[in-house]
């Protein structure tokens, strides 16, 4: 199962810390985050990794040479010094061969205590073009942007500006991982050009083409510092 993890940003809420490593690489009690994620990754049901880079990206993969675990492929795609977004750098990988027809999607910020290949067959049985993870998060840990119906494990709209509904009815929030099939990224991101996911996955929870799986373990990161303390105390537990 190959999984695409996006850490081309800037880590703009992270500086100073970022202004010298990228934040995939940030230490979370002492160790890249970057070997945290991977390790997560490879003990569950990911064997290849394509490693979307940008800002420091030299540094990640200086750091890679000796750092990917064992039974791991990571394969690096560098955007650049012009950033593409989200949606961008995946078109990006797409263009270059990288992507397999079936694939995961997570972020170089993110650390997501669930099953990955339960998400992969999750979106297999579906059907549909793409499939988000939600969490019933009702504002708790960041802005709820989902309208999620759980009866037909269905999106039925995203919005990260939370403009087409009255906020109320926001209750869930975008994990950190979707699925996508090859023949959907070419189909819905241009080439060579600057586009946000966020674009992607309104246009097709619109046309219900967006399938969801709901999670039910809260998500971590490390995109702000609240969010690193609360990775590491959870790693210190031991999970």
């Amino acid at each position: 199962m190959q999984c695409v993890v996006l850490a081309g940003g800037l880590g703009t809420r992270m500086r100073p810390l970022t202004e010298t490593v990228p934040k995939v690489l940030l230490p979370v009690l002492g160790v890249p985050f970057l070997d945290h994620q991977l390790r997560w990754l490879s003990t569950h049901g990911v064997t290849e990794v394509v490693l979307s880079v940008g800002y420091l990206g030299e540094m990640v993969e200086a750091h890679l040479a000796f750092a990917t675990p064992p039974g791991l492929s990571v394969r690096i795609v560098h955007e650049g010094p012009t950033l593409l977004g989200t949606a961008g750098a995946l078109r990006l990988a797409c263009d270059r061969g990288y992507l397999a027809e079936e694939f995961l999607l997570t972020y170089g910020d993110s650390y997501l205590p669930v099953d990955f290949g339960a998400i992969g067959r999750a979106f297999r049985e579906s059907g549909r073009a793409a499939l988000m993870s939600v969490f019933k998060n009702d504002g708790r840990w960041d802005t709820s942007n989902v309208v999620y119906d759980a009866q037909r494990h269905l999106v039925t709209l995203y919005d990260k500006k939370r403009v087409l509904l009255p906020i109320s009815e926001f209750r869930y929030i975008d994990y950190g991982l979707s699925a996508f099939a090859r023949e959907t990224v070419l189909r819905e991101i241009p080439s060579s050009t600057k586009y946000d996911l966020a674009e992607v996955f309104q246009g097709l929870s619109l046309r219900g083409e967006l399938a969801g799986a709901e999670v039910f373990e809260r998500f971590y990161e490390v995109g702000s510092p609240q969010g690193l303390s609360d990775l590491e105390k959870h790693l210190e537990g031991g999970t």
